[in-house]
């Protein structure tokens, strides 16, 4: 069993005395685990960073063995990540709620677009927070937990969208949400889509998403707990918007 493909790397570790299990996430392999022989060398540490765009072949006697990579650098992300510790964060949530989420060997194409998209952003710091936060809603469609903010649950209203029902995930008007309002998710606008967004908006909006990754994902998942990575990058966000 061969393949050939390019990949995002989600993780490193160390294997033996030399070699390194990695996970990457391919456009038609999906999240796809091997032992990179020498992976652990000096020589190799630089390349085998969380992000790196990476050229994979992977090759197996059994397509249910682990199998065995050789890999080929095509970018380095984490380097370009050191200087903005939000960029940095970020990149390290993304990689480990892909890891988290996924499950092996299943192709998820969009997703993999998206998330190299993504990636490519790391020097673009103002876009860098909502462009994850984006990543985030559509990181929750792909895994079936999508939020419907098309219009009011209670009344259909498009209009004076303002919170989020935590168990359907629907958009909730104010004039809607009556007595319930204390009970709902807040509903920033940079979770419509609209325009550009400071980090405490940003910060809000992923308080929201984040209870439909704990709430129902996780548990979907064997409630496994979400990655703290995440919380650290919340929390960069916070601490720089107060």
């Amino acid at each position: 069993m061969e393949w050939r493909d390019s990949g995002i790397l989600l993780s490193a570790r160390p294997h033996g005395e030399s070699s390194a299990i990695v996970e990457v996430f391919t456009e038609t392999q999906g999240r796809h685990a091997g032992v990179v022989r020498g992976g652990a060398s000096r020589r190799m540490a630089p390349v085998l960073q969380p992000g790196a765009q990476l050229d994979v072949s992977w090759r197996a006697r059994l397509a249910e063995h682990i199998g065995a990579f050789t890999v080929e650098p095509q970018r380095a992300r984490a380097a370009q990540a050191m200087a903005d510790r939000r960029a940095l964060a970020g990149l390290q949530a993304v990689t480990a709620l892909l890891a988290f989420c996924l499950p092996e060997r299943a192709p998820h194409p969009a997703l993999y677009r998206r998330s190299s998209t993504l990636l490519d952003l790391l020097p673009e710091r103002d876009l860098w927070p909502l462009g994850y936060l984006r990543w985030e809603l559509a990181l929750l469609s792909e895994m079936g937990f999508g939020l419907d903010l098309s219009a009011c649950a209670a009344t259909g209203a498009t209009e004076g969208l303002a919170y989020v029902s935590p168990r359907t995930g629907r958009a909730v008007s104010a004039a809607g949400a009556g007595n319930w309002a204390d009970r709902l998710l807040p509903l920033p606008p940079c979770l419509l889509g609209a325009g550009t967004a400071e980090d405490a908006e940003v910060a809000l909006a992923l308080g929201t998403t984040g209870h439909f990754l704990h709430h129902h994902l996780a548990p979907h998942l064997g409630d496994r707990p979400v990655p703290e990575a995440r919380r650290r990058f919340i929390e960069l966000l916070a601490r720089r918007a107060a």
